[in-house]
């Protein structure tokens, strides 16, 4: 069985791009399910997958970040990676399915859960805002929050791989990938076709697709009037070549093969002289 990619909500779940693309398993929250029977699910789970990966939003309320914590630790398992990102909703969801892809290769559980930071790199998340009033993930200055108060005012926002912000006009633009992605759209209340238009065309996007506006967006925005968008590659070859043809290492406590500078299942991170030079030293 697959390395299980586990969420804690069910609109993070996109629909597959594939028949081989699998599913995703869904946390239910502390307060819609006692904390035996999702230990004894998450459990099942190991049983099942032998590894999880759990991935979870940075703006996820405390209690069910708590949770997650407490079942790692009460089950004193290594086997479970809880994996904390700051992506917006849709751009999540995005990346979640890309971990679900990469489940069903031969990669093993460490390298799927580091590819979370690498694969993070190459989406591009933002949103069309009615207002940036109650922003507080990017930056806004004075005299776009002054904007704001204007009737009819829409802003361009991206909020990752790094932050911009601009009043929707003739001449506004957002500068996106230099590589070639496909667009998922997911609208709110907000009536604007500048991103099926303007903006698809200005980033010059392989093809677009709609979705549903995750329930988190409107929260996580500050806005329900908004359109949020994020940019992905849809290709699993080209998800598993970006993987590969990073070096990969094996964790010195818990024996897995990984990606980068720390392991999401122990969090153990190389300490100063690790790596080739040192293996070959000792």
């Amino acid at each position: 069985m697959p390395t299980a990619i586990a969420v804690t909500s069910a609109d993070l779940v996109l629909p597959p791009h594939d028949q081989q693309t699998p599913p995703a398993v869904t946390l239910a929250a502390p307060g819609e399910q006692p904390l035996e029977q999702a230990l004894a699910g998450l459990q099942l789970l190991l049983d099942q997958h032998g590894y999880v990966i759990v991935v979870y939003s940075s703006a996820t309320p405390v209690a069910t970040e708590q949770r997650l914590h407490a079942m790692r630790a009460i089950l004193e398992s290594d086997r479970i990676a809880l994996f904390k990102s700051d992506l917006p909703p849709l751009g999540l969801a995005v990346l979640v399915r890309q971990l679900r892809q990469l489940s069903a290769t031969d990669l093993g559980a460490g390298v799927i859960a580091s590819a979370g930071r690498l694969l993070t790199h190459y989406i591009y998340a933002g949103a069309v805002l009615g207002s940036v009033a109650k922003l507080d993930r990017v930056p806004v200055g004075l005299r776009s929050h002054a904007k704001s108060w204007v009737p009819g005012s829409q802003f361009g926002v991206v909020a990752h791989p790094a932050p911009q912000l601009v009043k929707i006009g003739p001449q506004a633009s957002l500068t996106g990938p230099d590589f070639g992605t496909w667009l998922l759209v997911a609208k709110g209340q907000l009536q604007t076709d500048w991103v099926n238009s303007t903006l698809a065309e200005s980033w010059q996007v392989q093809g677009l697709r709609e979705v549903q506006l995750p329930a988190e967006s409107a929260r996580w925005w500050g806005t329900g009037k908004l359109v949020e968008f994020a940019t992905f590659l849809p290709d699993l070859p080209v998800l598993y070549q970006l993987v590969t043809s990073v070096r990969q290492d094996r964790c010195r406590w818990c024996g897995l093969e990984l990606i980068g500078d720390r392991c999401v299942f122990c969090s153990l991170t190389p300490q100063a002289g690790d790596g080739a030079d040192s293996a070959a030293g000792s």
